[in-house]
């Protein structure tokens, strides 16, 4: 019964987990996914099947389909209403809540954008050492006793020593007959990873592109963290100048003023400079913009803190412009001539609406870099 149980979940997991992949698009422009993350796992609401079922009444009560009837009876019981709406006190329809772990929706939104892993640069000089057990030995505390050895030790000695009966099979272990398991101590390279988010909060940024930058983000991270044991996570917002904040800041705060990129990549060089040698960390700056910059003389420094600072010591750079009605879009198209739209380290997206989250995060993603 409990491996029927077992199976019935497993089909059970298997098919929400189907029904996810199949609306991926779906669920991922949903804000509401967002703010049901935990520290591990995340809660997504699934659409109920009710299973059918009979309901039993009066058997004394007739009509069509129950009993006698004439042509032009009402279908239906005449006990139901008036056909009025009024405020109702039963249920409604729920969604389920159907609980998956990080690891489970990285996996899915892998298989779904066909997303290469990632294949970490560095040193390989961060190191983490790792107790494995790989073989037996005849001393050893207690707790590491292996007591499959050890009978089969002493078997082995009391048929050697022909004081094995087989018609009185017993089998008594000695202090010789002892085996325990024996580990040895490996260091395997550990590989660290920084996200960088840089976004502009200028007056020209809106709710609604404040909204897809979160979601995205949400998703990158998700993929991210599967990538790599540790994964540190910086916020830099701008307007004529910058700041770094944190994640409640990042995604609420709006200002009034002008745009100037520049200074939210010479604090992002700042922090990498100082805090992540790129030897020993894979950094991944991000830039969300509606593509309005201050003027021209600063998208040119822009490109040149790129050229100079950010790319070289980055895995990728990648720059994501938010559809605006305020907003000049012009910065993207100024990227994509400095550095060209098959650069190996730059890679810039349009984000025109929710719609567009999953191809943008293809985009981004997609080189496993």
């Amino acid at each position: 019964m409990v491996h029927r149980i077992d199976n019935d979940h497993s089909r059970f997991r298997d098919i929400v987990r189907g029904a996810v992949r199949e609306n991926l698009r779906k669920y991922i422009s949903r804000s509401d996914i967002v703010t049901r993350r935990g520290e591990k796992s995340i809660s997504i609401p699934i659409p109920q099947i009710d299973i059918p079922k009979f309901k039993y009444g009066s058997k004394d009560k007739g009509g069509v389909g129950m009993g006698e009837g004439e042509v032009g009876d009402l279908l239906g019981n005449p006990d139901d209403g008036d056909g009025h709406g009024h405020a109702g006190e039963g249920p409604g329809d729920h969604a389920l809540e159907v609980e998956f772990t990080l690891e489970e929706l990285a996996k899915i939104l892998g298989e779904e954008l066909e997303l290469p892993n990632i294949q970490p640069k560095g040193r390989k000089n961060i190191t983490a050492e790792t107790d494995k057990y790989t073989g037996i030995r005849p001393v050893g505390p207690e707790s590491l006793r292996h007591f499959k050895r050890t009978f089969k030790q002493a078997l082995k000695r009391q048929i050697a020593a022909g004081t094995y009966d087989a018609m009185n099979p017993s089998v008594i272990p000695i202090r010789e007959d002892r085996r325990y398991r024996a580990w040895t101590v490996k260091e395997k390279p550990e590989y660290n990873a920084v996200t960088v988010y840089m976004m502009d909060v200028s007056g020209s940024m809106g709710d609604e592109q404040k909204e897809m930058v979160r979601i995205e983000t949400f998703w990158i991270d998700t993929w991210l963290r599967s990538q790599y044991k540790h994964l540190d996570v910086r916020y830099i917002v701008h307007d004529a100048t910058a700041k770094e904040v944190d994640e409640y800041t990042f995604y609420h705060l709006r200002e009034s003023g002008g745009t100037k990129i520049s200074s939210a990549y010479e604090l992002c060089h700042n922090i990498i400079h100082k805090e992540y040698p790129a030897g020993d960390w894979n950094i991944y700056p991000f830039h969300f913009s509606d593509g309005d910059n201050w003027s021209t003389d600063d998208t040119e420094k822009c490109i040149d803190l790129l050229s100079a600072d950010l790319i070289p010591v980055s895995n990728m750079f990648c720059y994501g412009q938010v559809r605006s009605v305020y907003g000049s879009g012009k910065f993207k198209s100024d990227l994509d001539e400095a550095f060209g739209l098959h650069h190996e380290k730059v890679i810039t997206s349009d984000i025109h609406d929710k719609d567009h989250i999953l191809g943008s995060i293809k985009e981004f993603l997609g080189k496993g870099k």
